[in-house]
């Protein structure tokens, strides 16, 4: 009985990441569906091993009994997962110390640290609170009317603590990535978090001068941080993902993006396999 659980788990969750369709349409829209196809099948998975690890390798389920294989598997499966976080914990902590190692300097009222580079970047870079870097190569390069654009979209990032939040979906990324789909939702939610820190930024400063800085910053020699670990970046607008910037930083605005995970009562789904355990005994 327990081996049907994690079987019916694991198809239910590949046949929701099989039926994604990216599609154009409202943002608030395109987040909830994305989030939620994103999300479900770990949180399923999860669930369906927590519930096993509760009710053990002895007993008995709907009459039959079980056995020691389908616990095996969850607790690996477990313990897979908390290894993927330690991993990621410890690369966004190498993140988060180079970081440091540059100098704190003020920038028009705003502490950030300054990397010593020509080549152009910002970032938030960090957890819960993190640090804005610009490099030297974009103070530069960047005029102040560009340069104050760039630092509103960061304080987007900052504003949604988005660092903090991707650093727990790149772990889902992690998790699922042998469910199809998984790259393709990673980078519409990458997309998206673009798009809402754009949606931040426009209401303090002219649209066109941030859709020039995003130009000006992927035409030139620009610098990424080796893991995307607790980094929100600008300079990761390339190919399709700064082509749906541009246009949406030159038509009318938006309703901004949130996350709104109260507005999905389909997540409670995923909680069923915890009431499979009042059947066992």
């Amino acid at each position: 009985m327990h081996l049907i659980m994690i079987l019916t788990a694991v198809t239910v969750s590949w046949i929701l990441r099989c039926s994604w369709v990216n599609t154009p349409g409202n943002w608030n829209v395109r987040w909830r569906k994305t989030l939620f196809i994103f999300l479900f099948p770990p949180l399923l998975l999860f669930m369906t091993a927590i519930s096993l690890l509760c009710m053990g390798p002895q007993g008995k389920m709907g009459g039959a009994y079980t056995g020691w294989l389908s616990y095996d598997l969850a607790f690996i499966t477990l313990c897979y997962f908390a290894f993927l976080v330690i991993k990621l914990t410890f690369q966004g902590w190498q993140s988060v110390e180079s970081a440091r190692h540059s100098p704190l300097v003020n920038l028009d009222g705003k502490l950030v640290r300054l990397l010593n580079t020509p080549a152009l970047f910002a970032g938030q870079i960090g957890f819960w609170q993190p640090e804005l870097v610009v490099s030297q190569g974009l103070l530069q390069t960047l005029s102040p009317a560009h340069v104050e654009s760039v630092l509103a979209h960061e304080q987007g990032h900052h504003y949604y603590r988005d660092t903090f939040w991707f650093f727990w979906l790149g772990w889902v990324r992690s998790c699922t990535a042998y469910l199809p789909h998984t790259d393709e939702l990673w980078q519409e939610l990458l997309v998206l978090r673009e798009l809402r820190a754009d949606s931040y930024a426009v209401s303090q400063v002219d649209p066109l001068l941030l859709a020039e800085s995003l130009v000006l910053v992927v035409s030139q020699t620009s610098v990424l941080p080796e893991s995307e670990v607790c980094c929100a970046a600008l300079g990761t607008a390339v190919g399709d993902r700064l082509e749906q910037r541009i246009d949406a930083l030159l038509a009318p605005p938006e309703p901004a993006l949130t996350m709104n995970w109260q507005s999905s009562p389909g997540f409670l789904l995923a909680l069923l396999p915890l009431l499979t355990v009042l059947f066992h005994t």
